[in-house]
């Protein structure tokens, strides 16, 4: 799952991980700010689990969420276009 533009667009992104992990606060969600690998390690943090599963359960989360990915890659593209005009 490619991330770009997530950073951007974290905003659309927040409340769907705070519904898969409910452990995260709205403090934890503004630091992690869109990086996949600080999900990750927040992931691990507060549900004690380790790397590897924390990974595993992003991976199912990317997989559970393509439609949200593929609307914010498109969104991406959109805006670089518009910017290439100028």
């Amino acid at each position: 799952m490619n991330w770009d533009g997530i950073e951007g667009n974290w905003h659309q992104f927040k409340n769907h991980v705070k519904q898969q992990w409910s452990m995260l606060t709205d403090d934890h969600l503004d630091k992690i700010a869109g990086r996949r690998e600080h999900l990750v390690g927040k992931i691990q943090e507060n549900y004690g689990v380790a790397e590897h599963e924390a990974e595993c359960q992003v991976m199912d989360w990317e997989n559970s969420h393509q439609d949200l990915f593929a609307e914010t890659a498109a969104e991406v593209r959109k805006h670089n276009l518009g910017l290439k005009g100028r």
